[in-house]
């Protein structure tokens, strides 16, 4: 919860992409550029699972342009068109016949009209010629010869609708729409509407037995892609029966497979039902809020796009193909010739053969490769943007950099993987972009605010204290780098001197160069200790280094830490003497002083040069206690105060002293290393001790002289116990002091 406190502009300004893409996923505020986005992914996914295969079942019969030249202009004379329709129904046999094309005006070539003319003119009075002109005017009339070729055959027209404020009509429609207009219940709209038309002349629309319209959809993203086609439309004008009229694909394949009925399949939703998909047996085709369905394109259009066969319309005309060669096969004729405008812009291609559209929906329905765009569709996108939104707002703020760069790309990686699972496994089209767009904003916003704001943050905070704080307690700042500056506070901590003895006899010894280089190797050396310790190196005096424990970060075992690196800052020095002996150069001692309590620390100094330090009365003990090591023989002086916070140690009691600035006597120890702990305690020198130093302050001299032999015979030469034996010795030649209080009193450092 911390962690959480700490980064929480970090996190929100991470959520802010998140509220935007939940805004455009539940339509609070559609943006385009996350529906094309949507779109292109659409297209990309679509092109790499296409099948890229040739259907054999379904020919395309295409007026390109060799025809044109063979034929003569488009649109071709209706006895042209008879011919062609006999010769695929019934030389070759096809299942079916569908038109891309339409026959909206009658034919200008017939010469039933001129003759006609001619009997009502000049020759009017000629016995019989009226009646032979109406007997051969059949014969004559090449939309009569086109509407007998069309009849009872499996042959479905195309026309379109239209929507303008004022309806027109031209042809006629099928006799009778696919669904009556009470199909669906009221309050929405079901399918596209539309109140015109363009179909075939009257005789051709009732030769006929099927038509279907040619209408497709272009997405509103400005792309002027075909992505779907409506297989239902309503009709609600005046010149034809108002109802839900078939598409063209969809009038083809139901001649192919015996015209069976279509029933619409609604899902409860709101209140109001939703058009789910529409049936045919036991098929179902997933549609849209338009009724539509997506196309499922096979592959690149055109003649050499493979996935459909091609055939010119003039070799169709002319006869040139064997006989059957194209039995049972679903032939759909449409205009691939550039100058009749029927190319249209899909995800598959810029110019693509509108008739391959047509192609391609009945291919996908007789194999049943369809796509859906499921109701729930929205609810997904909002679900997905909210997980990993919340994943990331969390994620990319607790996490380091590369972590972060990590768990940015699998979050986008899963949405993908998973998107794409659903697409290719279950044909479901889901959103994909909002929640792609989402990643990307919240990893940039994200990472923008760690670097401009949190870094900067992070790189004063290393530039105030990365002098003075060892690496790892900078790391354990910049976690929560808001709590820490060099304002000045009082806090208990512990402070450590460390002094070079005869530091001036060695200077003296060493030139300059050779000085400084080994003042930077024992510096170096007990610097790493310190900082091993987590503590927190003030400055360098000289020969002395000061450093403290217990802030910028708060260190409740300060006391301990201290103790510990004064310990072994001794253990260093030994180890650097052992190293300098057998170089051939001078051995170093040093003195600790360690005290503990309230001070002063932060930023302090003058105007012209400042540091992160720590002042006050404890400080200038430590200090004065460091100045006393060498007077008892002891690498260690610690206050009362840090043995008190330190019960983990084992202390043997120096003196009780009054320094120089201090009206109190102050008891003073040294921190025992392990072994010395335990071969002290195993011989009960400790406790021999403390009894020598109450003898002392009780001015019972003799008492401590016999106390104190047996510890000097063990090791005579420890310092302090030849200190305390000359103390006894003297005191015991002076009379006794009612007012003396056991303090040593020093007056220097």
């Amino acid at each position: 919860m911390k962690a959480l406190r700490r980064h929480w502009p970090r996190i929100a300004i991470t959520l802010l992409p998140v509220l935007l893409a939940l805004a455009h996923a539940t339509g609070i505020w559609q943006l385009t550029a996350f529906e094309r986005l949507d779109h292109l992914i659409y297209d990309i996914r679509l092109r790499a699972t296409m099948p890229r295969t040739l259907d054999t079942r379904v020919v395309i019969v295409d007026v390109d342009d060799v025809s044109l030249a063979r034929q003569g202009q488009w649109p071709w004379a209706r006895n042209t068109m008879a011919r062609l329709t006999t010769e695929l129904l019934v030389r070759q046999q096809v299942a079916v016949l569908g038109f891309d094309v339409m026959f909206l005006e009658p034919d200008r070539s017939s010469s039933t009209e001129r003759l006609r003319q001619i009997a009502s003119g000049p020759l009017r009075n000629m016995p019989g010629l009226a009646a032979e002109i109406e007997r051969l005017a059949p014969t004559l009339d090449h939309d009569i010869t086109f509407a007998g070729a069309l009849r009872n055959r499996p042959v479905a027209l195309g026309y379109y609708f239209t929507r303008t404020p004022t309806p027109s009509a031209k042809g006629q429609l099928p006799a009778a729409p696919l669904l009556p207009p009470g199909t669906f219940p009221g309050g929405t709209a079901y399918a596209t509407g539309w109140n015109g038309f363009g179909a075939s002349l009257p005789m051709l629309a009732q030769a006929a037995p099927a038509a279907g319209f040619l209408n497709t959809l272009v997405g509103e993203t400005g792309d002027g892609a075909i992505r779907s086609v409506p297989l239902i439309a309503r009709y609600e004008g005046d010149h034809a029966q108002p109802g839900y009229y078939e598409s063209l694909g969809l009038a083809v394949y139901r001649l192919a497979n015996g015209s069976p009925p279509v029933r619409p399949l609604l899902a409860p939703g709101g209140g109001v039902p939703r058009l789910d998909s529409l049936a045919m047996g036991r098929l179902r085709i997933p549609v849209d809020e338009t009724a539509s369905m997506q196309v499922p394109f096979r592959g690149p259009g055109g003649a050499t796009g493979g996935s459909f066969r091609y055939i010119a319309a003039a070799d169709v005309v002319e006869g040139r193909l064997a006989p059957g060669e194209l039995k049972d096969k679903i032939v759909l004729m449409g205009a691939t010739a550039p100058g009749l405008q029927d190319l249209r812009a899909t995800p598959v291609g810029a110019a693509f053969p509108g008739v391959e559209v047509h192609a391609n929906i009945v291919s996908g329905l007789l194999d049943q490769r369809l796509l859906a765009v499921p109701d729930y569709a929205p609810g997904y996108e909002v679900l997905t943007v909210l997980i990993a939104g919340l994943v990331l707002a969390f994620g990319l703020s607790l996490l380091s950099a590369p972590r972060a760069v990590l768990l940015g790309a699998g979050t986008a990686a899963v949405l993908v993987a998973l998107n794409t699972w659903l697409y290719a496994s279950h044909s479901l089209v889901l959103p994909l972009a909002s929640a792609l767009v989402m990643v990307a904003l919240a990893f940039a916003l994200n990472m923008s605010w760690g670097y401009f704001v949190e870094s900067r943050t992070r790189r004063g905070l290393v530039r105030l204290f990365g002098t003075y704080v060892p690496p790892q307690l900078v790391n354990e700042m910049l976690q929560r780098p808001g709590r820490y500056s060099m304002r000045a506070e009082s806090k208990e901590m512990t402070v450590l001197f460390c002094d070079m003895r005869d530091f001036t006899r060695l200077s003296e010894q060493m030139a300059p160069a050779e000085l400084q280089a080994f003042l930077n190797t024992v510096f170096s050396r007990l610097t790493n200790v310190i900082s091993a310790h987590r503590g927190t190196v003030d400055k360098y005096m000289g020969d002395c280094v000061m450093a403290f424990w217990g802030a910028p970060i708060d260190t409740p075992d300060h006391a301990a830490l201290a103790v510990r690196a004064a310990l072994d800052m001794a253990d260093a020095v030994r180890d650097m003497n052992r190293i300098h002996r057998a170089g051939g150069r001078p051995e170093i001692s040093v003195g600790i002083g360690i005290n503990s309590g309230v001070m002063s620390v932060g930023d302090m100094g003058s105007t012209a040069r400042r540091s992160y330090t720590v002042v006050g009365d404890a400080v200038n003990l430590a200090s004065r206690l460091e100045g006393l090591s060498g007077h008892y023989g002891v690498e260690v002086v610690a206050s009362g105060t840090t043995r008190d916070l330190t019960p983990g140690y084992t202390w043997q009691e120096l003196d009780s002293v009054l320094v120089k600035g201090k009206a109190q006597a102050v008891a003073i120890f040294t921190p025992l290393t392990t072994e010395a702990a335990i071969a002290a305690q195993r011989t009960g020198q400790l406790q021999r001790w403390a009894q020598v130093l109450a003898a002392y302050r009780r001015q019972d001299w003799a008492v401590g002289r016999n106390l104190l032999a047996p510890l000097l015979a063990a090791d005579a030469k420890k310092v302090l116990y030849q200190l305390y034996a000359q103390r006894l010795a003297s005191m015991a030649l002076r009379p006794q002091d009612p007012g003396w209080d056991g303090a040593t009193r020093f007056e220097t450092k």
